[in-house]
């Protein structure tokens, strides 16, 4: 008689199941007051910003990390970086050595901080970089195969500004009735796995009936790549590039006449409000293992110190799970091997906390690079000076 209402609770519990399974997992695997027992994790746990603070975690798959990314803090302002290198680390760390300090350039220029001047700062970034591979392309022609996702946010001035190439995620928590975290995407992926993304490149493309194929049960551009959008990638980009058959992974049997791919990031611009609590920012790894809603409950009801890490531990977690394993198996795991478990995958986890922004807080002006773990000043104060 009450079987449907059964079913009805047990459907609403199971998300619910999975996420205090995943909270318990982690909670045996993780204590903040510890440092990570996996040599392949790399974290900040908690440290300030202008107006509030932030929490930045890596772990690296691959043999050579091609996650680059950066968190840099002014006076009144913070930039962050999740840089998803592919085919190689060489487009990633461009990015990370570059583009910040296009955008310090072109602000300074202009003496502000727009949506306009951050897509600027993208196309310099890519421009500099296909300049680097036409000087490399005789000796290192592989250069040609490297690209990266690009996702890019700066807080200034209480306006919140994300651009993104590729498919890393931006994600806001803001408080709903109740005082309950809802989760919102604020970045368009730019993957073949979307549907919208297939009929774009197909629009873009008449002519091409190759332009997207389903590939060992994926879709991919050219039967290749899957984002469509990204700094580098200059093979699919400019026909002088194009590798021959002595290179099968990335040759083309009909040769591209026009860009495949493009550099055009998606931007939007949010003014920050009250209840806006916190933005994740995190390469595709992440999500493959956590829904956004997962992961702002996951920040909202835990401690702000190692959130960041704690996130990607829960990721690792479930990893491990999909694999009939535990995540304490996976330390086992060499790097390199670890990539056929999980991706690189960084996370950085910015709170706002809205009375520090009224108080102008003097804080550290400082430049920090994920995993590599480099630390210094800022760039920042260069511009802000100007103000």
């Amino acid at each position: 008689m009450f079987s449907w209402l059964t079913r009805l609770v047990s459907s609403c519990l199971r998300p619910v199941r999975r996420y205090a399974r995943m909270n318990k997992d982690i909670e045996n695997d993780f204590d903040v007051s510890s440092k990570s027992e996996d040599g392949l994790v790399w974290f900040k746990d908690l440290e300030k910003h202008s107006c509030g603070e932030f929490s930045f975690a890596v772990v690296q798959a691959n043999e050579v990390i091609e996650d680059h990314s950066q968190v840099e803090t002014g006076s009144d302002s913070v930039f962050v970086g999740v840089y998803d290198g592919h085919g190689g680390p060489d487009a990633s760390r461009f990015v990370n050595d570059h583009l910040f300090n296009h955008l310090i350039r072109i602000a300074k220029e202009n003496d502000s901080i727009s949506e306009d001047i951050i897509k600027n700062a993208v196309t310099a970034t890519e421009d500099g970089f296909m300049t680097l591979v036409r000087r490399s392309f005789g000796i290192k022609p592989l250069i040609a195969a490297m690209g990266s996702c690009c996702l890019v946010g700066v807080i200034w001035k209480g306006t919140l500004y994300i651009a993104n190439l590729g498919d890393s995620r931006a994600v806001i928590g803001s408080t709903g009735r109740s005082n309950k975290i809802v989760a919102k995407q604020l970045t368009k992926e730019h993957n073949a796995c979307k549907a919208d993304v297939r009929k774009e490149l197909r629009s873009l493309h008449p002519e091409d009936s190759q332009i997207v194929v389903m590939k060992h049960g994926t879709w991919r551009i050219k039967g290749i790549i899957q984002v469509s959008r990204s700094i580098g990638d200059a093979y699919l980009k400019r026909p002088e590039f194009s590798f021959d058959p002595s290179f099968p992974k990335f040759h083309l049997s009909d040769p591209i006449r026009r860009p495949v791919l493009s550099a055009e990031p998606s931007i939007c611009s949010r003014v920050l409000q009250p209840n806006d609590k916190f933005v994740i920012f995190a390469s595709d790894g992440l999500w493959e293992h956590l829904t956004n809603q997962e992961a702002a409950e996951i920040v909202h009801s835990n401690p702000r110190i190692g959130i960041a890490r704690r996130l990607l531990l829960t990721a690792l977690n479930e990893a491990a799970r999909k694999r009939e394993m535990r995540y304490k198996d996976l330390l086992k795991v060499e790097k390199g091997i670890r990539r056929f478990f999980h991706d690189d995958i960084t996370v950085v986890v910015i709170f706002v906390d809205h009375e520090l922004q009224k108080q102008n807080v003097n804080v550290p002006e400082i430049s920090i690079k994920g995993f590599i773990d480099t630390v210094g000043p800022s760039k920042f104060s260069s511009f802000q000076e100007m103000e």
